[in-house]
């Protein structure tokens, strides 16, 4: 029996995909936002879709902030949008 594959919301175009094709940003226990490649940190998660269509609804709508109830650091910005332009998951 094939394993189950678990699907995830985008926050920007909000259309369902599989969990290993979307980006994951992280709101650790301490409060801190971060991004998580492997989908393995803990704390609460947001999904985006690699595509700086996505990321920029996203970030128009602050869907990320109310999603994980904290506010979105510029780093973070930053490097969700150097990851879209990268192109890869790697971490």
């Amino acid at each position: 029996m094939p394993k189950k594959i678990p699907m995830r919301q985008c926050l920007g175009c909000r259309e369902m995909k599989p969990k290993p094709e979307l980006i994951r940003v992280v709101r650790s226990p301490e409060g801190e936002l971060s991004l998580d490649f492997r989908g393995k940190k803990p704390g609460r998660g947001a999904y985006l879709c690699p595509d700086p269509a996505c990321l920029a609804r996203a970030k128009k709508s602050r869907a990320i902030e109310r999603a994980l109830s904290a506010p979105m650091p510029p780093e973070v910005w930053e490097a969700l949008e150097a990851q879209m332009k990268a192109g890869d998951g790697g971490d």
